[in-house]
């Protein structure tokens, strides 16, 4: 159904955290395959997908260029970014499967970003106050994830390897419309 594409820098324990919420929805048959893009390559992720199953990538250069190499092996017709150290709730399986079956049904394009949530560990200050009331205002940001159609992330032109703020310019090209705030939330790092 979906390939997942994750980029890293070489950190195991942000990787590790970002794939545990992924098992279930494996088992599920809501993940087709996931993909580690490292920038490193160091070692240190390839031994994480080599236990964790999933594909693994090295890929130099920026996040973007990261993610768009992943999405250019994935398989899928349905491509979800997550970034490292990113954890979705519980409740996303259930809410994926069914967006990707109304959205393949619809006649507009739609696309997917999870629910905002802060870590409860996460330090509660005037900077994090800020940066919620700067999502609330700006819409998603692209650490929310993203889920969207193979043909449409294509028809948008994909992720500009070596643009600056290709993930915000990606989720403009999206456009409000287009875009759904899933309920599911992703807690970010």
């Amino acid at each position: 159904m979906l390939s997942v594409i994750i980029p890293t820098d070489g950190v195991e324990r942000t990787a590790v955290a970002t794939l545990a919420p992924l098992v279930p929805g494996a088992a599920a048959g809501v993940i087709r395959e996931v993909l580690l893009v490292d920038r490193k390559g160091d070692g240190v992720i390839e031994r994480v997908a080599d236990v964790a199953g999933c594909h693994y990538l090295v890929c130099e250069g920026s996040r973007t260029a990261a993610m768009a190499a992943g999405a250019k092996l994935a398989r899928s017709p349905w491509l979800m970014f997550l970034h490292a150290g990113a954890v979705l709730d519980p409740g996303w399986i259930d809410e994926t499967a069914q967006f990707v079956q109304n959205a393949s049904l619809s006649e507009k394009p739609r696309a997917g970003v999870f629910r905002y949530a802060r870590s409860p560990y996460a330090e509660v200050g005037m900077r994090e106050s800020l940066r919620s009331l700067g999502r609330m205002i700006s819409g998603p940001s692209a650490d929310q994830g993203l889920l969207i159609n193979r043909d449409h992330y294509e028809r948008l032109g994909g992720y500009a390897a070596e643009a600056r703020h290709a993930e915000a310019q990606l989720l403009r090209r999206i456009g409000r419309s287009s875009r759904i705030l899933l309920r599911s939330s992703i807690m970010v790092a």
